[in-house]
């Protein structure tokens, strides 16, 4: 863990200088390079100091870097075709899967089916079909409608003009590919 590195890049960024830092935390240059050098561990009560004079939060200093912020630019998004579906993929983190499915007039995302996890959905253009055990609804955009997705469920075009919905999916559990 780089926690020193992390914490004299926010540093520089807001252009303190350690003698600054030294001056407000009590904490000594030496002692603060040592730690912006990961040359020394120092305890959580010294970091939640450090943290409250950058007015970062404590937790980010923590931060393993595969664990900060991604952002997936739109021309390095992922398009796939699934059953006549298409769809582009925005973004993915941890068991969090987030994409926008366009479904042709008629078209469907496949029979009834479940896997592990939550869905919620978000209709941004046309007319669905959404079913899920007993329950039926007719969604339009603006509409929205989720569900635990061990339950067996099926969305369907039912209008003449193509459907875009967004779509969320969320497992603790490796995503099986469900789209």
């Amino acid at each position: 863990m780089e926690i020193g590195s992390k914490i004299r890049a926010i540093r520089n960024r807001k252009r303190i200088t350690i003698a600054q830092m030294s001056e407000s935390t009590g904490l000594s240059k030496g002692f603060i390079s040592n730690v912006e050098n990961n040359n020394t561990s120092p305890s959580i009560a010294t970091l939640q100091t450090i943290a409250a004079f950058l007015k970062v939060p404590l937790p980010y200093l923590l931060l393993e870097k595969n664990d900060h912020m991604r952002v997936v630019r739109q021309s390095e998004r992922r398009h796939s075709e699934y059953r006549g579906l298409t769809i582009e993929h925005l973004a993915s983190k941890g068991g969090l899967r987030t994409m926008i499915v366009e479904i042709p007039p008629g078209g469907s995302i496949g029979e009834p089916h479940s896997h592990e996890g939550e869905e919620s959905h978000f209709v941004l253009e046309g007319k669905l079909l959404a079913e899920q055990g007993e329950d039926s609804f007719i969604v339009e955009p603006g509409d929205s409608f989720s569900w635990n997705a061990s339950v067996p469920h099926f969305v369907q075009n039912v209008g003449d003009e193509k459907a875009v919905v967004y779509i969320a999916i969320y497992t603790d559990t490796e995503l099986i590919d469900v789209l």
